[in-house]
């Protein structure tokens, strides 16, 4: 049990003692001020005396008293002196300051759970993505290099004190397809216009977890096996799409931009765009509305709002893009 836990206990004995004892001692005859008087004299062990003569009902309570209340108030004493000495006033403030760091994030992303699937996307998000991470483990907590939420990421106060509303995504990670379900439930109340990636352990609760309101739904397992089998069939374009994805250190990257509206591309070719040209940056893909992809597309092809351009380039060629299509 966690120490300032056991430190409300104790007071709450305390507390319990000293009502037990003023009543009491009003029941065996003294006024209330006598009463809590004698109460708190006897629990400290100050040892003014009585007040009147005490027969055998006064003296067998007073004996009670002092080994309950005693005994009460030294836990107590010493859980304070535990909690103090082993730092978990510091615990409290840094605590406090997490949660403000928290309250001033915009377009974080949440990550519940901070497992192995966790861990490994913290990773690849990259240092300038800021996270918050909900555990529910204060030992997996402390080891967390994010800004994070102890706590259920089921329930609504979890989320909420992760900033959900003010969240770029929402990542549930948890070990059962029920909690994720629950956290796809809870998020997308909260937070409708919110992008939530869900994990799934069995193909029976995809579908589920779709309807529950996530915009993608992960197997690690059914990723990992085709994985291993694109290694063996063609190694060397999985590594390349592994390097151009995740390795930060690479000149050319792969990304998506989508196309706003207003944007002066909006209804012209890519012929007519010259992106290639003014950029150096490659569409490789076009994506609509509706989901469907037109990969390597013709120069024909429109750009309408809300389209998604997969592109390949440069940093610098795909800021260019990123300018080119701004309204």
């Amino acid at each position: 049990m966690h120490p300032w836990r056991r430190l409300r206990l104790g007071l709450g004995g305390v507390a319990l003692v000293l009502v037990v004892g003023w009543v009491g001692y009003w029941l065996l005859g003294l006024s209330p001020l006598d009463a809590i008087y004698q109460t708190v004299t006897t629990v400290t062990t100050v040892g003014f005396g009585e007040f009147g003569d005490f027969g055998p009902a006064e003296r067998a309570f007073t004996m009670v008293l002092i080994l309950v209340g005693t005994g009460t108030v030294l836990y107590t004493f010493t859980v304070l002196l535990e909690a103090l000495v082993e730092g978990h006033v510091s615990d409290v403030f840094g605590r406090r300051r997490m949660e403000r760091k928290i309250s001033e994030l915009e377009n974080h992303v949440i990550v519940c759970g901070w497992g192995r699937v966790g861990r490994a996307l913290s990773q690849f998000l990259g240092p300038d993505q800021d996270i918050v991470v909900i555990d529910r483990d204060p030992e997996r907590i402390a080891t967390v290099p994010h800004l994070t939420v102890e706590g259920d990421a089921t329930e609504d106060m979890t989320l909420a004190a992760a900033g959900i509303t003010r969240a770029r995504a929402l990542v549930a990670a948890l070990n059962g397809d029920a909690d994720n379900l629950f956290v796809t439930v809870t998020g997308r109340a909260l937070c409708p216009e919110l992008f939530i990636v869900a994990r799934v352990r069995t193909v029976n609760a995809e579908e589920k977890l779709r309807r529950a309101g996530a915009d993608r739904v992960v197997n690690p397992q059914q990723i990992g096996g085709m994985r291993m089998a694109a290694f063996v069939m063609q190694p060397h374009v999985s590594e390349f799409l592994d390097v151009v994805m995740h390795d930060q250190a690479m000149e050319f990257r792969l990304e998506e931009l989508v196309v706003p509206e207003g944007s002066k591309l909006c209804g012209v070719s890519l012929r007519e765009s010259q992106i290639r040209d003014l950029t150096g940056a490659l569409v490789l893909a076009l994506r609509d509305d509706r989901g469907a992809f037109r990969t390597n597309p013709p120069p024909e092809s429109t750009i309408d709002p809300g389209d998604v351009l997969i592109a390949i380039g440069t940093g610098e060629q795909l800021e260019a893009l990123r300018r080119m299509l701004e309204p």
